[in-house]
């Protein structure tokens, strides 16, 4: 009868396939650097495990950020330690103000490319601390320690890029054709009038996913590499898409609300509309021409309506034209990422669009953050100062590192107590290994068979989500006292003193981020909700803003792919917050852009004291006063809506985005224009 392992302990043939790799690329680094004489071969091999990661592409930029951040932050440790050296309270400060300014910029940039500033600042903690006592040797210790570094990433690199590579394009590709299937749906959803209320959740959380694993792109081992701008495009264009279908929904809800129901003209266009989404795109090219025509004739000559339908059908077909000629500039994008993954030449795109920061970030917590690092190290500085304790510096360097770690959370205390936790059921095992087993190693041979059992098993644990955050400390503990063999220290005193220093600066971290820089998930959500409206607010009052308009409409999906885990974890109401519609700032913006972009050829008495009013109200939420809409900004809405004539291009885009600031602002408002058009009483 067999036995049957424990669920725990059934690894899948990727987990166990990941955890030999890393495991060969960490002996591999272990080696080399024994054999180039390095003063510290451990260091290669937390390195190597610190790169690892299941898709060669990812451990390939993991492994560029990780070398250039090493890199400058040795070199400062060169350029700090020297000058200094007889004034420790000032290479303390200056140390961590160094690690806590680069903390700060790394959350400025939220891709991987952040991870390269974050290892600049604690890696020059990583070396300078060390190197007080022995000040004249800053340069070579600094010089060892990016070549153990550089070794470890190196042997992860080969391992991983050449040993049954896991390539990024069957997870680029089907999150790239996810996002495309939720939004077909949700557009889908649309002229089926079914609920979109999933679809619309799904395409924001996979545009923000997807835009921050293409960062890896240029790094892969396949063609996908050389379809890295085509897949930037299509995710840009994929979001663009959002404020568009968003639109379209509420103009059809507009439409059902002010005439009880979707009339025959537009339950037609919409049949017309799903017709052609299940074309292929082929056949959708050469059909939208004469589906654009119908757009631009509605409403047509006979359609029996009053002003206030003539208007949503307007701003209607003002929304899907774009919507269906972007949702086919995405087919064709996706038809080129196919041809350049077979190495065929990339073909002709259309343009992107504007340039601009595209994720949210946070300037003020940014700067909080490194703030707490610069305390928590400064506290472990003084203490070590006082007191002499040769493990100080442990402390210090601790406390520089978990600061950094998790630094992007609203709370990241729990996430370093769990670290801490782990690190120390770690304890046990470093002891075994430093005090009993590694004294007993004679060769290289020995080594890896000494290390194999709780490396490989903790490797697999690593490689599988569930488990991660708790494997990942323990192998990270384990080796990184390891290092203790590397420096002739391998006895019980220093062991104690070590994990001691370890156990002080994770202490120190979790007890000042806890009092300078923990923050609530309401209270991130709303400083994220005050970022929109300061941004529209710029839209509204600033014509030149306009050029960032497309980057503002990326931005705002990421803001509410960042506000939808917030807004559940405080229980799914946050003041302010409007998470009955998340959208309706996505649409505001949107609808403020086109408006700005037809100001030119609009009436200036009809659209300058609109946006004035608009921006003002928005400056008063902004300064946290959440009263609704004014009255009179809809009174000015309705007059803009009456002074434009429906049959001009640029004020035919002004009524759509007049009727949208109506129905975002004002949803409950009674339908205008009940009496016949201007241009009607005319004709």
């Amino acid at each position: 009868m067999a036995v049957k392992l424990p669920a725990l302990l059934r690894f899948t043939a990727a987990e166990w396939l990941f955890s030999a790799k890393a495991f060969a690329a960490a002996m591999l680094a272990v080696f080399v650097a024994n054999w180039a004489g390095q003063p510290r071969p451990f260091w290669a091999l937390m390195t190597a495990y610190i790169v690892a990661h299941p898709l060669a592409g990812a451990v390939r930029s993991k492994a560029v950020f990780r070398f250039v951040g090493t890199l400058v932050g040795s070199t400062a440790a060169v350029l700090l330690v020297p000058r200094f050296v007889n004034a420790p309270e000032l290479l303390s400060l200056a140390l961590a103000l160094w690690v806590g300014g680069c903390l700060a910029l790394s959350l400025l940039d939220r891709t991987p490319r952040g991870y390269a500033f974050m290892l600049a600042g604690y890696t020059a903690a990583l070396v300078g601390f060390p190197s007080v006592d022995t000040p004249l040797r800053i340069f070579d210790t600094a010089v060892a320690r990016v070549e153990e570094i550089g070794l470890g990433i190196l042997a992860a690199t080969l391992v991983h890029s050449l040993v049954l590579p896991r390539g990024l394009p069957g997870t680029v590709l089907g999150l790239l054709d996810r996002t495309l299937g939720d939004a077909r749906a949700w557009l889908g959803d649309l002229t089926g009038r079914h609920d979109a209320q999933a679809d619309r959740a799904r395409v924001a959380a996979d545009i923000t996913q997807l835009r921050l694993l293409s960062t890896h792109i240029p790094y892969d081992t396949t063609h996908l590499r050389w379809t890295a701008d085509a897949v930037h495009d299509m995710q840009d264009r994929v979001a663009a898409l959002t404020p568009l279908l968003s639109s379209v929904e509420d103009r059809l809800r507009g439409l059902e609300q002010a005439e009880g129901g979707l009339a025959p003209d537009v339950q037609a266009l919409l049949a017309r509309v799903a017709a052609w989404l299940q074309s292929p795109p082929a056949e959708a090219a050469a059909g939208l021409p004469a589906l654009r025509e119908a757009l631009a004739g509605l409403p047509g000559p006979d359609t029996a309506c009053n002003a206030w339908g003539r208007v949503l059908r307007i701003a209607l077909a003002e929304r899907l034209d774009p919507l269906l000629q972007r949702w086919l500039a995405c087919l064709q994008l996706r038809a080129d990422i196919d041809r350049g993954l077979s190495g065929a030449p990339m073909p002709s795109r259309p343009a992107a669009l504007g340039g601009g920061r595209r994720l949210h970030i946070d300037l003020g917590l940014a700067l909080l953050s490194g703030a707490a690092a610069l305390v928590a190290m400064l506290l472990c500085s003084a203490f070590w100062i006082a007191t002499g304790w040769p493990m100080g510096s442990v402390a210090t360097m601790m406390a520089a590192i978990f600061c950094c770690f998790f630094a992007a959370m609203d709370d990241p205390v729990p996430a370093i107590q769990g670290f801490l936790k782990w690190t120390l059921i770690s304890v046990p095992v470093s002891a075994l290994y430093v005090l009993v087993l590694l004294p007993l190693v004679t060769d290289f041979w020995t080594l890896m068979l000494v290390c194999a059992p709780f490396f490989l098993i903790a490797g697999a644990f690593v490689a599988r989500p569930a488990t991660m955050f708790q494997a990942l400390p323990m192998v990270l503990g384990v080796a990184g006292t390891l290092a203790l063999h590397d420096t002739a220290q391998a006895d019980l005193t220093s062991f104690l003193n070590f994990t001691l220093g370890q156990v002080t600066g994770v202490f120190m971290a979790s007890r000042v981020t806890r009092l300078m820089r923990s923050v609530g998930a309401d209270w991130s959500a709303r400083r994220i909700q005050r970022t929109t409206w300061r941004e529209l607010d710029e839209l509204a009052r600033a014509p030149q803003a306009l050029a960032d308009g497309p980057a503002y409409l990326l931005r705002m999906l990421d803001r509410i792919a960042l506000l939808a885990p917030r807004v559940a974890q405080a229980g799914g109401h946050i003041a302010g917050i409007p998470t009955d519609d998340a959208l309706r700032d996505l649409r505001l913006g949107a609808d403020i852009v086109e408006l700005q972009d037809a100001r030119a050829q609009l009436p200036a008495a009809a659209v300058n004291g609109l946006l004035a009013e608009l921006a003002d109200w928005l400056r008063r939420r902004i300064a946290g006063l959440l009263e609704p809409a004014p009255a009179a900004l809809l009174a000015r809405i309705d007059t803009a809506l009456t002074e434009l004539q429906p049959g001009h291009a640029a004020q035919r885009r002004a009524i759509s985005a007049l009727l949208g600031l109506r129905r975002n602002l004002f949803p409950a408002a009674a339908p205008a224009l009940q009496s016949p058009h201007p241009s009607e009483a005319t004709a």
